[in-house]
């Protein structure tokens, strides 16, 4: 197996990526092979002067990156030669497996769609994030950053996309679609949800039970898929994770609560697109950045693009 990382990219990028890289070196078995893709002079230059141990993993050299606040059309426009595109090229051209990036979401956005390209009869692909309730089991939400506007016809693709991740991921054989909405009744919501109500009321591709209040959120079984554009969704994985900031400040040591812990995740893969990618938070430090790698390569070693593809299909 041959995994990828975008070395340029993060917050805290290189010195997370390089750690991080190194901590999961040393978790994986031999016959990984890990790909540092970036600067080769930046990333040789910092692991000598921190006598970082580099050796066993090939640096794919790339002249450029994209920063944080980069413009994500103009950065591929411009910076075709980044970490961040390149590490998808070696994934569409089959040189490596799987590629991971806690950078520029909206550049991974712009690749995933330009280089590695959705799945036939994918409109908008999404991100996806485990909820955890009360009693122990998961739930997901979807989209949580990748696409902040969505029409009807995306959200109720997310409830196709989510049953079948639930399915294989979570094996859960008849998961429950919601919508999440300010509201129960039908009618609740703005233009959007009210719209794509419409459409998933009568689906034949996903259980949809309705509406699904924010307040139900991290208590409530109620539903197993639950959908939202990528502009709400991002600020509840948010608020969850400032929340986790909380009960950690306050010593509350309980390990539910570890569950909203973004380190122990690292990302979380791109669904709906020809190839393994996973993105990570901006923020990840090293050890985000190793269970980001980790879960690369659960993701390729599960097949789930193949799989996704075969439900679709069928």
């Amino acid at each position: 197996m041959r995994i990828g990382i975008d070395m340029m990219g993060g917050d805290y990028a290189p010195e997370s990526t390089i750690r991080g890289s190194i901590l999961a070196r040393e978790a994986f078995p031999e016959s990984l092979e890990l790909f540092l893709v970036g600067d080769h002079d930046i990333l040789m230059r910092y692991s000598d002067e921190h006598q970082l141990d580099i050796s066993g993993m090939t640096i794919v050299h790339t002249p450029q990156s994209v920063g944080m606040g980069d413009h994500p059309l103009k950065a591929f426009k411009e910076k075709a030669k980044s970490s961040v595109f390149m590490g998808q090229q070696l994934v569409a051209e089959g040189s490596i497996d799987g590629f991971c990036s806690a950078g520029n979401t909206g550049a991974m956005m712009v690749g995933a769609m330009q280089i590695i390209t959705s799945i036939p009869g994918i409109i908008r692909p999404a991100i996806a994030a485990p909820i955890p309730n009360i009693v122990g089991s998961r739930s997901l939400l979807l989209d949580v950053g990748l696409n902040p506007d969505a029409r009807p016809d995306v959200l109720y693709q997310y409830g196709t996309i989510g049953t079948i991740y639930s399915k294989l991921v979570h094996e859960i054989a008849e998961p429950k679609v919601a919508l999440l909405n300010i509201g129960l009744e039908e009618e609740k919501g703005n233009l959007v949800t009210r719209s794509a109500y419409q459409l998933m009321k009568d689906s034949l591709d996903f259980d949809f039970i309705g509406n699904f209040e924010a307040n139900e959120l991290f208590i409530s079984e109620r539903a197993n898929v639950i959908v939202a554009d990528g502009f709400i969704g991002n600020m509840v994985l948010k608020e969850a994770e400032a929340f986790y900031r909380v009960v950690s400040a306050k010593g509350v040591g309980n390990g539910y609560f570890e569950m909203f812990n973004f380190e122990n995740f690292g990302g979380t893969p791109v669904l709906g697109v020809n190839g393994p990618l996973i993105i990570g938070h901006g923020i990840s430090n090293e050890k985000a950045i190793k269970s980001m790698l980790l879960h690369t390569a659960e993701v390729v070693e599960a097949g789930l693009v193949k799989r996704i593809k075969e439900e679709l299909n069928r």
